[in-house]
């Protein structure tokens, strides 16, 4: 299954499905999953320093036989190597981790701590060559200003919860006008089956001989986001990047926006959000051996 690619704000181009890896922590289950997506057609996976498997997506793709040239590879630097020089280093450690020669994309994993040194760190590694790309997640439009108005780089993206339930209009509408793309995590409302069993989905599924899960992932395709549905069942990752045999008329995308309520999975107010992610931080590291 060939997948489209999406150009960048920066002239490089990105594999509009990928597979994400989050919490899949045993090293030889990652490898094994991530090696039967690449044998499905997968050729962007999304992995990050906090999931903990880097090394084992690293060696699913040096192992597949399949040049590496094929494949684009993200991972996320952790907010406790924030500020430049940790960084810096952060970015040599991921590739060591991954074995790879460079990385196609190195995105801020969270919104906290002094991300703008960080920023100019993936800055500087980028005009190295160790990055081709680099990127956010989970920014809002303050920190995203912050970005742009002191430093040199926009992002390429930016990595935020967003399906049908939350379709993050005003944030988008501020990425448009700076051209950084949206992808999206949570593609399919964290597995929620009120979502996934909505009529409209059962209906377009049943329209298109399509699942309503596939549905939601053409309507992200449709909405130029960029997606990485994780799943541990092979009839599933088979499924997901099988998007390209149908199209959404104008009225079902219409039908689907209005499912929109700005809701996400993670409805905590800031103080929460921020003190879940610095204690996340200690918890990480904590346990950082692990990963080396």
């Amino acid at each position: 299954m060939k997948v489209k690619n999406i150009k960048l704000n920066d002239n490089n181009t990105i594999p509009e499905i990928g597979f994400g890896v989050y919490m899949i922590n045993d090293r030889d289950k990652c490898k094994q999953i991530v090696q039967e997506a690449i044998k499905l057609g997968y050729r962007h996976f999304d992995t990050a320093q906090y999931y903990k498997n880097e090394r084992a997506v690293g060696d699913a793709i040096r192992e597949s036989g399949i040049d590496r040239s094929e494949f684009f590879v993200t991972t996320k630097i952790w907010i406790s190597d924030y500020g430049y020089d940790k960084c810096k280093q952060a970015v040599e450690d991921s590739l060591k981790r991954l074995n790879i020669e460079y990385i196609d994309l190195v995105l801020l994993h969270q919104r906290y701590n002094d991300y703008i040194g960080a920023w100019k760190a993936l800055e500087d590694a980028q005009k190295e060559g160790k990055i081709k790309s680099i990127g956010v997640s989970n920014f809002r439009i303050e920190e995203l200003t912050d970005l742009l108005n002191n430093t040199s780089i926009v992002p390429v993206v930016n990595q935020i919860e967003c399906h049908p339930y939350y379709q993050r209009k005003e944030l988008k509408e501020f990425m448009d006008k700076n051209n950084i793309k949206t992808q999206a995590w949570f593609p399919l409302g964290h597995g929620d089956k009120k979502l996934l069993n909505e009529k409209i989905f059962t209906e377009l599924g049943n329209k298109y001989n399509k699942t309503p899960a596939q549905v939601i992932l053409k309507w992200h395709l449709e909405c130029n986001h960029i997606v990485f549905p994780k799943s541990l069942n092979i009839d599933h990752i088979k499924e997901n990047i099988d998007l390209y045999d149908f199209e959404l008329s104008k009225e079902d995308m219409e039908e689907i926006d209005k499912l929109n309520k700005e809701r996400s999975y993670l409805p905590l107010p800031e103080f929460l959000n921020k003190a879940m992610y610095c204690n996340a931080e200690k918890i990480f590291l904590r346990k950082k051996e692990d990963i080396d």
